[in-house]
């Protein structure tokens, strides 16, 4: 539960201008997670999400990594990846990862995190994630890498 909503906070903090710990705990509402803000401070700490200007002048929650941190923050999405994935196939350069429900946008950020120079880039939705590769043996070998981390 917890890998689940950490992700949806990932999540919500990217497509959306969260201000205060009050903002995601009513984003998280609304998505059917009802915690307290004593869990909300922790997963912050946790994530290491820091407050960043905005162009207009507010502060918003977003996702720091710092270069001491990165490591452990992808290995968190990668066990993010490894949590959320249900299947991964291929056709031609194209992969599709079908997640539990709401951690398609999970997994595609641990995908982005990975850093893959054959990646041209990932759409996610609900469920599913499209990966474009640049050819389809890249995709081929991408999926089965994919599949290796989900061991």
């Amino acid at each position: 539960m917890k890998f689940r909503r950490q992700a949806k906070i990932l999540e919500l903090i990217e497509r959306e201008k969260i201000e205060t710990q009050e903002d995601l705990s009513s984003k998280l509402r609304e998505v059917g997670y009802h915690i307290t803000q004593a869990t909300i401070s922790r997963d912050i700490k946790e994530l290491r999400l820091v407050k960043t200007l905005t162009a207009d002048g507010t502060y918003k929650y977003s996702a720091s990594i710092p270069e001491s941190a990165e490591n452990n923050f992808v290995s968190r999405l990668r066990n993010i990846f490894k949590e959320c994935v249900t299947s991964i196939d291929f056709a031609q350069n194209i992969v599709v990862i079908k997640t539990l429900p709401a951690l398609g946008s999970a997994a595609a950020s641990a995908i982005d995190s990975m850093r893959v120079a054959e990646i041209v880039g990932t759409l996610a939705g609900d469920d599913t994630v499209f990966v474009v590769m640049r050819t389809a043996a890249s995709a081929e070998i991408f999926c089965a890498d994919a599949h290796t981390l989900l061991r």
